[in-house]
């Protein structure tokens, strides 16, 4: 007989026990309301892995009384949406709701995400998306305003070393497991219960007391240095971006490599050199815009590890070109400008003149329509007519 894995066997299956997450769900908040009330609304969470979101929407389900569906975005297709429908359905005439759970929904493309919004607003489904990726880039517009977006936090350190001493309680196992070790499993675990409870249960079966060298041994890694949602995130992305800047490829490629080495979302790494081609590369390489948007479209649909080669690549490239912030300081001139003078009448020869009564009082008088015309009255309203941007 095949042995649950620890962490399954771990998953809370109440709001008491869930540990975290109290902004969710402590008294009066969204979760606990949803769970008081008995009625489910769509809901989105957002959040990393080992965070809860599957055990939340299991809960969810369970405490309103509904049939609770599982699907992977990641295996799952049209067919295996059309057969949940078909379902809910049959549960809806009985008067049964259905709460239909879709993990990693990011990875549902725009036409599959479409597919639910018929079913979401006339109440045959309550939908619950899980994402690592932020719902904004990812969902669609039309599902998001028909959700509630919840964001999900890593857990705390003390969070997932209180999870670990419950784990060992009902192992019976806690003399095994000395505090250095269970502070090493947290550190190891970035925030995610299901790593760190699997690590756990890797070291308990090497049968010998566990210290922080058998939790070595048994997860093969060691701590990174680098936590996606703290400060060490933040100081490699602005050291990564700022070598690019300063055209040293040595430590762009660095920095990059630690990123990556530490979990870094390829996307998000993605995301910013393309900010950056325009930032702070801009008019002086054109072309570096293009290649940078590549780079984000081909680590979309290539996936890590071998996007990898796509992300040296083009951060090689955007450090060795030259850099401009010209368009750059033009911009934020002219939104300085435009939060001076945000009510300034545009020029009258320069408005559109589709009726005669327009034409008449001066809209569009004696503009040529012809390549490269410069009115004589220029192109800015008078109270900044002297002014330069660019």
């Amino acid at each position: 007989m095949q042995r649950i894995p620890l962490a399954e066997r771990m998953r809370p299956t109440t709001l008491d026990d869930v540990i975290g997450q109290t902004h969710l769900l402590g008294d009066g908040e969204i979760l606990r309301q949803i769970v008081k009330n008995k009625e489910p609304v769509s809901l989105i969470l957002w959040g990393p892995p080992g965070s809860g979101k599957t055990t939340l929407a299991r809960i969810i389900a369970d405490e309103v009384q509904a049939e609770f569906i599982e699907l992977s975005a990641v295996t799952s297709g049209k067919k295996d949406v059309e057969k949940v429908i078909e379902h809910a359905r049959q549960n809806w005439n009985l008067q049964l709701r259905t709460i239909l759970f879709v993990d990693e929904i990011h990875r549902f493309n725009k036409a599959q995400q479409d597919a639910f919004l018929p079913h979401v607003e006339s109440g045959l489904i309550t939908l619950i998306g899980a994402t690592t990726e932020n719902p904004s880039f990812e969902i669609i517009n039309p599902l998001l305003s028909r959700s509630r977006v919840l964001v999900l936090e890593p857990l705390q350190k003390g969070e997932i070393i209180t999870i670990l001493k419950h784990a060992l309680k009902i192992e019976k196992a806690t003399k095994r497991v000395n505090q250095a070790a269970l502070d090493y499993l947290a550190e190891l675990s970035g925030g995610d219960a299901r790593v760190a409870l699997g690590n756990l249960e890797l070291a308990l079966s090497m049968e010998q007391k566990v210290t922080p060298e058998v939790v070595k041994v048994a997860a093969q890694k060691r701590v990174p240095g680098y936590d996606k949602k703290g400060e060490m995130h933040y100081n490699v992305i602005s050291a990564f971006i700022k070598s690019m800047r300063g055209s040293n490829v040595d430590a762009t490629l660095y920095y990059l490599a630690r990123m990556i080495d530490a979990g870094e979302d390829a996307k998000f790494i993605a995301r910013r050199m393309v900010i950056f081609a325009s930032e702070d590369i801009g008019l002086a390489g054109n072309g570096a815009l293009g290649l940078a948007l590549n780079a984000f479209q081909a680590v979309e649909r290539v996936g890590m590890p071998e996007s990898s080669y796509i992300l040296f690549h083009v951060a090689t490239a955007l450090a060795k070109s030259q850099k401009s912030r010209q368009t750059t300081d033009a911009m934020h001139r002219a939104q300085a400008l435009a939060k001076q003078y945000p009510d300034s009448p545009v020029p009258l020869h320069l408005r559109n003149a589709p009726t005669k009564l327009m034409k008449d009082i001066g809209y569009g008088k004696d503009y040529k329509w012809e390549a490269d015309y410069k009115p004589g009255k220029g192109f800015l309203p008078d109270e900044i007519s002297n002014e330069k941007i660019f």
